[in-house]
């Protein structure tokens, strides 16, 4: 059992508890610090409450075996390499109002993934977000997002189609490299410069 006076997890808290299937975090925490489930390979569920707001650095690493994360409604922050390799994830859906940056590497070969829901708060897609999930078929990129970076979208192999907001300007470097399912991209009066 976990404390309902607890705020936060602190850094590396449960690194490499590689038999910790399950956690419920309790409302009161308002933030998961960098490295807190560092490779907890066998961590299959965990429900993160709406009290949270910010996911730290590394803090899920390489959980291959977390499947689903849903109801993340209040996260205005996923720090960098986040849900990194976690290879088992299938559905991400953030619903909140405040997030606005999918940082770099944050879902970086998540291989199973398939389905993502990103919020209408969202302005800026970082480096390598995306790379080698090799499983997503579609995501719809919000009117909101100003900026996506270089190899955001590298390597999703099974991507079909994509239409770029015209709240953008610019195509970076490398955005879709090797998205060979790609077949139909949408690209706005708005874009001025496609960099390859």
């Amino acid at each position: 059992e976990i404390s309902s006076s607890l705020t936060s997890f602190g850094l590396d808290c449960f690194r490499e508890c590689s038999s910790l299937t399950k956690i419920s975090i309790p409302p009161s925490v308002t933030s998961i610090k960098d490295n807190t489930f560092y490779e907890c390979s066998s961590l299959e569920e965990i429900v993160i409450p709406s009290s949270v707001t910010s996911i730290g650095r590394n803090a899920f690493h390489k959980c291959i075996s977390l499947k689903k994360l849903s109801d993340l409604s209040s996260v205005s922050e996923i720090k960098a390499c986040a849900f990194y390799k976690c290879s088992s994830l299938e559905e991400v859906i953030i619903n909140s109002t405040s997030l606005n940056a999918i940082t770099n590497c944050a879902f970086y070969n998540c291989s199973s993934l398939k389905k993502i829901i990103l919020p209408s708060s969202l302005k800026l897609i970082e480096e390598f977000a995306f790379s080698g999930c090799s499983l997503l078929e579609q995501i719809e990129i919000p009117f909101s997002v100003t900026l996506i970076e270089n190899y955001a979208f590298n390597k999703c192999s099974s991507l079909t189609h994509i239409e770029i907001p015209s709240s953008m300007t610019e195509i970076k470097n490398h955005c879709f490299k090797e998205c060979t399912s790609l077949k139909r991209i949408l690209i706005p009066s708005s874009i001025t410069c496609i960099r390859i």
